[in-house]
């Protein structure tokens, strides 16, 4: 409804080690967000908490991931890959 009414409606997801670390799951996830009109908008490395290590993904393996959806998908179904860093005024691409 809110996309009926013209208002925008994005995307953020975190990428978690064992739950959509993988291409294909990814893919689907943006083909689907795209099908109901939201912008796949971000998507964001674990920030280092207590408890999260085993979510963790490699960020090198991260960009390997948006890299292969690149590849699959049209540039406007793929997410931007960041990190939030404390004190920085935004969130920083990888």
């Amino acid at each position: 409804m809110m996309v009926d009414h013209g208002i925008p409606v994005l995307n953020q997801a975190v990428l978690l080690a064992g739950v959509n670390d993988d291409v294909d799951v990814l893919a689907s996830l943006c083909r689907e967000l795209v099908n109901r009109r939201v912008q796949p908008y971000y998507l964001h490395q674990l920030d280092r908490v207590a408890g999260a290590a085993h979510f963790e993904v490699p960020v090198q393996r991260g960009k390997a991931i948006i890299e292969s959806l690149r590849a699959e998908l049209p540039g406007y179904a793929v997410p931007t890959y960041v990190t939030e860093i404390e004190g920085a005024e935004s969130k920083v691409p990888n």
